[in-house]
């Protein structure tokens, strides 16, 4: 199927259709002139020999090259199917209080960011990576992308807040990971989440309610804690402890069929989308078919000034 990209050009089909009426009108009336003649075959003994017929070929001939360039004018496009990656990673980064324990150097919350990017900078290119950032709530930072660069600036510029919703964590990368396009496909998009935590969750929906939704989803949640038992942040001039909760980061990983890790390498973090596969779906994109067009009036145009050329001397 044919679309046009620039279709006001069409409206000089109207002109063309002129013109095309215009020359029959005249070949009628020329017609109509010789049958004034009562003695034909007078006419014909004087009348020099005419091309006939073939001049009507030559001017057809230009018309449809007018036509030709005329749609060529109006940037005609064909649907083409390009193939796309649908395997998307999301990653969901804990930016509470609480990460600022300096018991894992030079901070928890320096640490996760720089695991997170390691993480990212080891992913395949061809897969989708996205951002969440959760303390009181839980937002999309940077929706499911292939411009990994452009989620390990965002990973840079996130802030520390009050609280830690890890539970609404979850369902903001559900909720992300549910938006990536089905181009096609009739299954999800395959898709991970790696959540990065010291793990007390104090607010928002549960751990539980958000491992039933990943589960019902088929979303594996990868858990990665950051801390220790001895942890502790000064809050209004209070030093308050805030251990690490393995034994919540690893409940939600494990209801998942996910994997918990206390300390990330780059090599235990690929383990998380190793067995991600592939899912390839398939976008329609224009593509421009315009010198298809210009190449058929070009051609159109010669024959008809050659054609007229060999049969009536002169170009039409």
């Amino acid at each position: 199927m044919i679309r046009f990209l620039a279709a006001h050009w069409l409206l000089l089909l109207i002109a063309v259709a002129a013109l095309a009426g215009g020359y029959l009108f005249v070949a009628l009336r020329r017609r109509a002139y010789a049958v004034r003649f009562t003695n034909l075959a007078l006419l014909r003994s004087v009348a020099p020999r005419g091309p006939g017929w073939r001049r009507h070929v030559a001017a057809v001939a230009f018309l449809l090259s007018l036509v030709a360039l005329v749609t060529a004018m109006a940037r005609p496009s064909t649907y083409v199917k390009v193939p796309r990656e649908r395997a998307t990673v999301m990653i969901a980064l804990d930016v509470s209080l609480s990460m600022m324990a300096t018991d894992v150097a030079p901070s928890r919350a320096a640490a996760a960011k720089a695991a997170a990017k390691q993480f990212v900078d080891g992913l395949p290119t061809t897969f989708n990576v996205g951002l969440v950032s959760f303390a009181g709530t839980a937002s999309v930072v940077v929706s499911p992308t292939k411009d990994h660069d452009a989620l390990t600036s965002a990973i840079d510029g996130l802030q520390l807040a009050e609280s830690t919703a890890t539970g609404e964590a979850v369902f903001a990368a559900l909720t992300a990971l549910a938006a990536v396009p089905p181009d096609g496909a009739r299954e999800p998009a395959p898709g991970r989440i790696v959540l990065l935590s010291d793990g007390f969750r104090t607010a928002g929906r549960s751990n539980d309610a958000a491992a039933d939704a990943a589960r019902e989803a088929k979303v594996p949640v990868s858990t990665i804690g950051f801390g220790t038992d001895d942890g502790t942040v000064e809050l209004q001039g209070q030093l308050v402890p805030v251990p690490v909760d393995r034994d919540a980061l690893r409940q939600l990983a494990e209801a998942t069929s996910g994997r918990y890790y206390s300390a990330a390498s780059g090599k235990e973090l690929r383990e998380v989308y190793q067995d991600l596969g592939s899912s390839i779906g398939f976008r329609r994109v224009p593509r421009e078919v315009t010198t298809w067009f210009l190449g058929l009036g070009l051609m159109l145009g010669f024959a008809a000034g050659a054609m007229s050329l060999v049969w009536t001397s002169r170009l039409p």
